[in-house]
């Protein structure tokens, strides 16, 4: 009924009942697996990686585009303004108003002024986005680029944004803050 050779312990059993460890074979295979998953880790790190880089570099091409268009903008503007507007007012303030010469020449000035500095103000803010902000920041975390060390290391929780963007823009001399090669931190 009950075979006694069952109940004794087989080669490789010890008396706890545990399972052997495993052969060498099976120790590589195991190894193999670990190192196709670290591979698979890494591809997948790096194809997240190239996604950003591609998207950040396509708003800053969308943005450099709006820079242009803006700052064509203004200066087409700012002539035109400079032409038309300074004829058209001068000749209603001088010929309706009465006003001098020069003060009808003053007011289109500054009006012209004040919307080629509006043109232009939004350009650079466009502009801001040619920067490729979020780019740098990851680069910084996998400790590659100039804000590499005043970033947070890869395993913390700490955002790179918030980090980056408490890093000091001056030194205590005043003087700009530099990199371990020398070289001026442009913060993100």
């Amino acid at each position: 009924m009950n075979d006694p050779r069952a109940d004794a312990p087989r080669d490789g059993d010890d008396a706890t009942g545990a399972a052997p460890p495993p052969d060498l074979a099976e120790a590589l295979r195991q190894i193999g697996a670990t190192g196709r998953a670290g591979l698979g880790a890494s591809v997948d790190a790096a194809k997240a990686m190239r996604s950003l880089v591609f998207a950040d570099i396509s708003l800053a091409r969308s943005a450099l585009g709006r820079t242009l268009a803006l700052t064509g903008v203004a200066i087409a503007f700012g002539a035109s303004a400079w032409l038309l507007l300074m004829a058209t007012l001068i000749v209603f303030l001088n010929g309706t108003l009465q006003w001098s010469w020069t003060v009808s020449l003053l007011l289109t000035a500054v009006l012209s002024l004040v919307v080629t500095g509006v043109a232009g103000w939004l350009s650079m803010r466009y502009f801001e986005h040619t920067r490729l902000q979020a780019t740098r920041r990851q680069l910084a975390r996998l400790g590659l680029g100039e804000l590499a060390d005043f970033t947070p290391d890869p395993g913390s929780p700490v955002s790179t944004r918030a980090a980056a963007e408490a890093a000091p823009v001056e030194a205590a001399d005043g003087a700009p803050v530099k990199d371990r090669r020398g070289i001026d931190v442009t913060p993100p």
